[in-house]
């Protein structure tokens, strides 16, 4: 009779596997030493991965095993890793290990309730043990949470202290508007500001709550209504939404109508050989407009490329802030260039743009445990709403949650962003253990509290049949949830995204619409 805190710990595990299988060595036909090492840098990216995994899980585990041996429990085993122990050794009664299986860790608790269907029988006791007082049970099932929200204070402090990039788009103004899109069909209009979304007043484009992007994630009914300053006006626009379906092996969409944010395009190094280079754009170059029409964003901006490839278009940049005028055309690459795996070969002018430097914030604690709590509270909200697009299919399990983390630690600021998915993570982690849900700690403190009303402990069979069968809804909905996640490649890991040659031109239509002599 033992009972398992928590099998939740099996991501780390299963990240590992996921990650091996989708590597893609099969880019570069030759092993040479940048591949050698980035192969070291992705096994070292994995590890890392299963290390916070089994940190976040240790730190959860120790609370309740802390808890036990305060209240005077009998502990079975308190054992880092699953599987078959590979390394053993029983102190005051207590075994400790180190299994077989990297992912997370147990304790074993025979004395919190009946769980040999599912984990089987593994003491020799020959006496049973007498039972324990509800408070003790409500005690020991918190102390996992409280170890967990603890962990997540300590990782908000350290972000207080080193900061971490900020990713909220701070404007509410309209770049892009993407046709046939319920925004377009509402009327929306590039240089819009959005005031309110559903009523609520928005603080950004994207990154917050309460902005523009997660309002309309999170928003609820048939039709999404916009509030709208244009021309010193307030207007009232009321957009449908789309969503890409799914299947067994598709993960649904989010709902969008179709805006983007505007910003600045500002040019980045140019290479020689591009139409770019020819046309004499400079590196920081503010992109302005085309054609005459001004520009608002990226997606504008290639949309308009695209229209007009291979004819002669009139950009304008602003250098040192003051108007250039410039004569350049879109061309198709002569290699057959793709900057991805799966992109549409597109034409382009052979430019890239500078992104603004990371700038780093500094919330305090306070702030970061409200805004994970906030938006764990408003993900359970909207999954139970009969009215919201939120489903389980659009949850991340143990394959999503470790790719996200193996992106982190391979970006600029791997601490800064670590830190601060540990703060995010072990606060779902101890909000998600709290709910009132059997072989959960919320299920232990809801059956410890019906002890103490009814006076007596529940039925120990029907017990396990309850335990057995939420634990047999938990494991499908992980399963559920990692078919969706294996499915999702768009993060796939290659050796080579971007080939480092490049796009390469024909300039010779370019060069003929400027007026000079090509030979044929």
């Amino acid at each position: 009779m033992s009972i398992y805190f928590k099998s939740s710990s099996l991501p780390s595990f299963y990240s590992l596997c996921y990650w091996w299988m989708n590597v893609d060595f099969s880019a570069h036909r030759h092993y040479s030493m940048e591949t050698f090492l980035h192969i070291l840098k992705v096994i070292g990216l994995i590890l890392l991965v299963l290390l916070s995994f089994n940190i976040i899980i240790f730190v959860h585990e120790l609370g309740h095993f802390l808890a036990a041996r305060w209240r005077g429990l009998h502990v079975d085993r308190f054992q880092i890793w699953f599987g078959k122990p590979i390394w053993k050794k029983t102190i005051n009664g207590v075994q400790y290990g180190l299994g077989s299986i990297p992912a997370g860790g147990f304790v074993a608790l025979p004395q919190m309730a009946p769980m040999e269907s599912i984990e089987g029988d593994n003491s020799d006791r020959k006496e049973p043990l007498p039972p324990i007082k509800p408070i003790d049970k409500i005690i020991v099932a918190f102390a996992g949470p409280l170890f967990s929200f603890l962990l997540a204070v300590f990782a908000a402090c350290i972000i207080w202290w080193i900061g971490v990039p900020d990713k909220v788009v701070k404007t509410t103004e309209v770049g892009y508007v993407a046709a046939d899109m319920p925004a377009a069909k509402a009327g929306f209009q590039l240089g819009d500001k959005i005031l309110k979304v559903q009523g609520t007043p928005v603080n950004g484009f994207q990154g917050n709550l309460d902005s523009v992007r997660e309002l309309i994630i999170f928003s609820e009914g048939e039709e999404i209504e916009f509030l709208v300053e244009r021309g010193g006006e307030e207007i009232t626009l009321t957009s449908e939404f789309k969503a890409e379906d799914g299947s067994l092996f598709k993960r649904r969409g989010t709902r969008q109508v179709g805006v983007g944010p505007r910003y600045l395009l500002t040019v980045g190094p140019i290479k020689e050989g591009t139409p770019a280079h020819y046309s004499k754009m400079k590196e920081g170059d503010v992109i302005d407009a085309v054609n005459g029409e001004k520009i608002y964003s990226y997606g504008q901006f290639t949309d308009l490329v695209k229209k007009q490839a291979s004819k002669l278009i009139s950009l304008t940049v602003l250098r040192d802030g003051k108007p250039v005028e410039l004569k350049t055309m879109a061309l198709t690459p002569s290699n057959g260039w793709k900057q991805h795996d799966d992109a549409e070969l597109l034409p382009m002018l052979g430019v890239g743009f500078a992104n603004d430097p990371p700038v780093l914030v500094y919330p305090t604690p306070g702030k970061q445990l409200k805004e994970s709590g906030m938006m764990m509270f408003t993900t359970i909200k909207k999954l139970t709403s009969t009215e919201s697009s939120i489903g389980l299919d659009q949850l991340s399990g143990p394959v999503g949650i470790g790719r996200v983390q193996y992106q982190l630690l391979d970006s600029d600021y791997p601490i800064n962003y670590i830190f601060y998915f540990w703060v995010i993570f072990n606060i779902n982690l101890a909000i998600f253990n709290l709910l009132p849900f059997p072989v959960l700690d919320g299920g232990h403190i809801t059956m410890a509290l019906g002890e103490m009303i009814r006076k007596k402990p529940m039925n120990t069979r029907v017990l396990e049949y309850v335990q057995t069968a939420f634990v047999l809804m938990l494991l499908s909905m992980f399963v559920y949830v990692t078919i969706k996640d294996i499915s999702h490649r768009d993060s796939k890991i290659t050796t080579d995204t971007i080939p480092k040659e490049g796009p390469t031109f024909d300039l010779a239509p370019l060069k003929k619409a400027m007026g000079e002599q090509v030979a044929e």
